[in-house]
């Protein structure tokens, strides 16, 4: 189920995005970004809807994917 954005709290909002961007790892890129960017670019797609929250009524979770993910699943 997607959950839209403007139905959580703001500081709920970023907690999600800061949790997402821990648990995608290290970035070993040319330039180090810092959490602070990486949260605010997860919470833009958000925003654009490029990404949306997904709740798993199965396992109890929220998740972020990008949009075009969850239309290929729907597609299947």
């Amino acid at each position: 189920m997607i959950i839209p954005i403007d139905a959580l709290e703001a500081d709920t909002l970023y907690s999600l995005a800061e949790a997402f961007v821990l648990r995608e790892g290290t970035d070993y890129g040319e330039e180090e970004i810092s959490l602070d960017i990486k949260v605010q670019q997860v919470l833009d797609r958000l925003k654009s809807g490029d990404a949306v929250l997904v709740y798993s009524e199965l396992h109890e979770t929220v998740d972020i994917k990008r949009k075009e993910d969850i239309q290929l699943e729907s597609d299947e």
